[in-house]
């Protein structure tokens, strides 16, 4: 099987270095519709169109979101309960399922990007039960009200800028639905990472997170570009899991998904 690459943006993150123009932020939703003037401009400025523009002039504060992100406590769990929680020996079995059906579409992920079947399924397993459930936020949404909110502006910012150029090229829509943060299709890319790593693997000329195709071509091709070393272990202190931690900040997650690749692998 060949896999076809071709990335989502040919300057990737070329939005990222953008002038700041310290858009104002609140801990509530009274002041957000004058927010988004104001981020508009700011999106203009980075080289956003006329879609994008109207995307976030048609996004409203998500309190599910803010929700969400107050109130997320599976990552100080200890690696046994979150491996309990998120049901690793279900992603294991159904991974190893999973893997046996397509053989030849991971060896070709492989092949290509270096990155081994295990951690890829686990990835998809844990983030979306293997695109059972996508999500129900609006992403636009969701990344405009965090970006909005003063806990984590510039982390967001830049995801934001993305999910926008993302409506530009028509990868997605304003009504896109995604997780409660924003994240996009199969295994959840937030949206500067998808506009910058997301490949279509397909080969029709377009780049769907929600086709599992593109999706885990797109997740490849981030670990590889990320540090991907083809060939070497991603355990605990061998230079692979170095790689997993740009997937997912939390200690527990890494190890979760190192641990359900290995098994899957077997």
């Amino acid at each position: 099987m060949t896999l076809f690459l071709r990335l989502a943006a040919p300057a990737l993150l070329a939005f990222l270095p953008f002038a700041a123009h310290a858009t104002s932020c609140s801990d509530t939703g009274g002041q957000y519709e004058a927010w988004k003037d104001e981020m508009a401009a700011e999106a203009k400025a980075a080289g956003v169109g006329k879609r994008g523009l109207e995307a976030l002039m048609a996004t409203s504060y998500s309190k599910a979101t803010i929700g969400a992100d107050r109130n997320q406590k599976s990552f100080k769990y200890s690696l046994d309960k979150f491996l309990q929680v998120r049901g690793a020996e279900t992603i294991i079995a159904q991974g190893r399922s999973r893997k046996a059906k397509n053989a030849e579409f991971y060896a070709a992920l492989e092949a290509q990007f270096g990155v081994p079947a295990g951690v890829l399924i686990a990835i998809h397993g844990m983030e979306t039960a293997f695109g059972g459930f996508m999500g129900d936020t609006n992403v636009v949404s969701a990344i405009a009200t965090l970006t909005y909110d003063c806990r984590r502006s510039d982390f967001f910012k830049p995801h934001l800028i993305g999910a926008l150029m993302l409506v530009d090229q028509g990868s997605i829509s304003m009504q896109t639905v995604g997780a409660k943060h924003g994240e996009l299709g199969h295994t959840q890319f937030l949206p500067g990472n998808a506009l910058a790593y997301g490949v279509d693997g397909n080969g029709d000329r377009t780049v769907d997170f929600y086709n599992m195709t593109d999706a885990l071509a797109s997740t490849a091709n981030f670990l590889r570009q990320k540090g991907w070393q083809p060939g070497k272990g991603y355990q605990e202190g061998e230079p692979n899991f170095e790689v997993i931690k740009q997937w997912n900040a939390a200690t527990v997650y890494q190890q979760a998904i190192a641990l359900m690749g290995a098994q899957i692998d077997r």
